[in-house]
């Protein structure tokens, strides 16, 4: 079966069931509230439902419907003598007037016991709108009366049945219906004649052909002006809500032709609430649709800013809408149905509350979620430290984020933790902190000690990796074994990978320059110097004192650093890679390491 010939026979089913229906049906029971918590148990209870006037009217044009109309005449404001000898006749008239001559809607029927204040309108009266035939016109007013059996009820008020006989002679037969077969006139199916039936049934596919005519008018001018200008997600946008609208407007010219049939009161009730549900789920189905296609786009303009924790904030959004206008929807139709929806958003706070304390924990890690694709701390590919564990952020999703180890296993952090603990980004720094320890032999002369301390910050400033502001090579301490040198500095680079070759390289350098001045590292051990060992290399000692003592006369001993002017000659003097490196050879330049190692975590140290 066709989409097409699906959404017709649902349309069928949706009319057929909201009019076949009991005489009692139901749904007046549902429409009428609860009777109030009595303090005393002798307080009266209406058996007819005339507490509330929807009540009142609604039970009326059943009893009327099912043929019993001295039940109907319960309803009426009438004195007991005269509704024993004419309530019958009179509700009988009322019924036929009503069908043919009322004007309003029974949609605003308040079903509140003290009913709905009007303007104009005394208290313990309501006008529901105005009944017309003729140059006859009356308005159809309830009253509130006070019955010695029931209490407060509400009845149809004699002012309004004094015009009842009147109207009734000028409530003409239709037209229609003198031209037609007697069997479809006479013949009833649920309160209504068979031949309103069929031509309810067959304005189904006028008003679904209708509506598909006007989409496909509206198409044509559409899909050329986005075909104009290029834009050819505008015809799959609308192809996508094309089936909403058609439902839409399929059902509003289907209500502008039934006003033709002339329903009973009763079953245009019904209908027109079944319409309405149709009008509702149609226009909250378009509402959906555009709500996902304006989030999407912010979503990929978003992403392609490269703000990722905003796009996945925008997909979040997009669910709790989208979990907002299904529920909205919900009320709304149930509103349309009748139902009090006072009492029933009265029952959602409460169940609220209720869920919010049971589930405190889902609730802090749903806003923990939230905070976090919001605040952009950590985005989907960062390398973070959460407490004592390092990884790589996977996923982030509403209840937990996902980080894959070092050791690769996935690590599952609850949102509200992750909101609440530090959290270190490590793919976020703009360049890396180089520091290490450098142990020089104790037997290191001060001069000698001298000499190599500038010759390591001449490295260091030379090189074109290392941030030469940032630079600092002291000495910081005299041990027992070991003159201790510390050396500090910032790499230029966001890439571990590529840091722990440049750190690679530096330390390498510091190796060779210290055995080229003629020193060595001292190791946390004990030396045992027997008559072969030579000791420090007097040559390269001595010419390392002598330049030093150079240095001196020429008043350019580099201390505490050089100057300035040394520091700017120094920058990039010394080229990385190295001349000899295969890297520095090689035709094409090596990717970054991010790219080469992406699937592994990087180490820190």
């Amino acid at each position: 079966m066709s989409r097409f010939s699906q959404l017709i026979a649902v349309c069928m089913f949706s009319v057929a069931a909201c009019f076949v229906a009991p005489a009692q049906s139901p749904l007046s029971q549902i429409l009428q509230p609860a009777p109030p918590a009595s303090s005393s148990a002798n307080t009266p209870i209406d058996p007819f439902g005339r507490t509330t006037p929807s009540g009142a009217v609604l039970g009326f044009l059943q009893a009327a419907q099912s043929g019993d109309y001295s039940i109907a005449a319960q309803y009426l404001q009438m004195s007991a003598a005269r509704r024993q000898s004419e309530g019958e006749q009179m509700a009988t008239k009322l019924k036929v007037v009503m069908d043919r001559a009322f004007a309003g809607s029974l949609k605003h029927l308040s079903a509140q016991p003290e009913g709905t204040p009007q303007e104009g309108v005394p208290p313990g009266r309501q006008k529901l709108g105005t009944m017309s035939s003729g140059d006859v016109e009356v308005d159809l007013d309830l009253v509130r009366v006070s019955d010695p059996n029931a209490g407060k009820i509400w009845l149809i008020s004699s002012d309004t049945l004094a015009k009842v006989p009147e109207l009734y002679e000028q409530a003409e037969a239709r037209q229609v219906e003198t031209r037609l077969p007697q069997w479809l006139v006479k013949h009833q199916l649920a309160g209504m004649p068979l031949w309103q039936w069929a031509a309810l049934v067959c304005a189904l596919p006028i008003a679904a052909g209708l509506a598909w005519l006007i989409l496909v008018l509206f198409g044509i001018p559409l899909r050329w002006w986005a075909a104009k200008h290029g834009q050819p997600e505008l015809g799959e946008r609308w192809r996508s809500v094309s089936g909403p609208l058609w439902l839409l407007l399929g059902t509003v010219v289907h209500r502008i032709l039934a006003r033709y049939v002339g329903m009973p009161l009763l079953q245009r009730h019904y209908y027109i609430q079944v319409t309405a549900v149709a009008i509702i789920i149609g226009a909250n189905w378009i509402l959906w649709r555009v709500i996902r296609w304006f989030l999407h786009r912010v979503r990929s303009r978003a992403l392609a800013h490269g703000h990722g924790g905003t796009g996945s904030l925008m997909l979040l959004g997009e669910r709790m809408v989208k979990a907002l206008v299904f529920v909205m929807a919900v009320f709304f139709v149930l509103g349309s149905l009748g139902f009090n929806m006072t009492t029933a958003l009265a029952g959602v706070g409460i169940g609220g509350l209720a869920i919010g304390f049971g589930a405190q924990k889902t609730i802090e890690n749903l806003f923990g979620g939230v905070s976090i694709l919001g605040d952009e701390a950590i985005r989907v590919g960062d390398v973070c430290r959460f407490g004592d564990r390092t990884g790589t952020v996977e996923d982030i999703g509403l209840r937990s984020t996902r980080v894959r180890t070092e050791d690769r296993t996935l690590l599952v952090i609850p949102n509200g933790t992750v909101a609440t603990i530090n959290v270190e980004n490590f793919t976020r720094r703009d360049k890396i902190l180089f520091k290490t320890m450098l142990g020089l032999r104790s037997e290191t002369s001060p001069d000698h000690l001298r000499y190599v301390l500038s010759e390591i910050r001449r490295v260091f400033y030379s090189h074109a990796k290392v941030e030469t502001n940032t630079v600092r090579v002291r000495l910081t301490e005299l041990a027992s074994s070991a003159s201790n040198v510390e050396v500090v500095c910032y790499i230029l680079t966001q890439d571990f990978n590529e840091f722990a070759a440049v750190r690679e390289d530096l330390l390498l350098r510091i190796m060779d320059l210290v055995n080229e001045s003629g020193t060595g590292l001292a190791f946390p051990s004990q030396t045992l110097y027997l008559s072969r060992d030579t000791g420090l290399a007097k040559d390269k000692t001595e010419a390392a004192v002598k330049k030093v003592a150079e240095l001196r006369g020429g008043k350019q001993l580099p201390f505490p650093d050089f100057t300035d002017q040394d520091i700017s000659s120094f920058r990039g003097s010394i080229d990385y890679p190295q001349s000899e490196s295969a890297l520095r050879n090689s035709p094409q330049e090596p990717e970054k390491g991010h790219q080469a190692g992406a699937s592994g975590v990087r180490r820190e140290p």
